[in-house]
């Protein structure tokens, strides 16, 4: 994976943990999207189930209406609030 990027994989991980998440949504920017593998490698853990959101994304506002997840992560956008 690309050395300057900060994804902040082991908050992803910690979320998961927390929430105790079986199926888990991540949604990546056009440009992280040929990283999706790798990032999927680095936050496996037993019994989770991680999913690639493919469909487009411009910008935190565009979150996926699904709601057979347990955790949605966004990967690559500002933090609002």
């Amino acid at each position: 994976m690309k050395a300057d990027y900060e994804l902040e994989i082991e908050t992803a991980k910690k979320a998961m943990k927390e929430t105790k998440a079986k199926r888990v949504l991540i949604q990546l920017p056009e440009g992280l999207k040929p990283l999706a593998t790798s990032i999927v490698d680095r936050l496996s853990a037993k019994n989770v189930e991680i999913v690639i959101w493919f469909g487009t994304c411009f910008g935190a506002c565009d979150t996926p209406n699904v709601k057979e997840f347990d955790l949605l992560i966004q990967f690559g956008h500002a933090q609002m609030g």
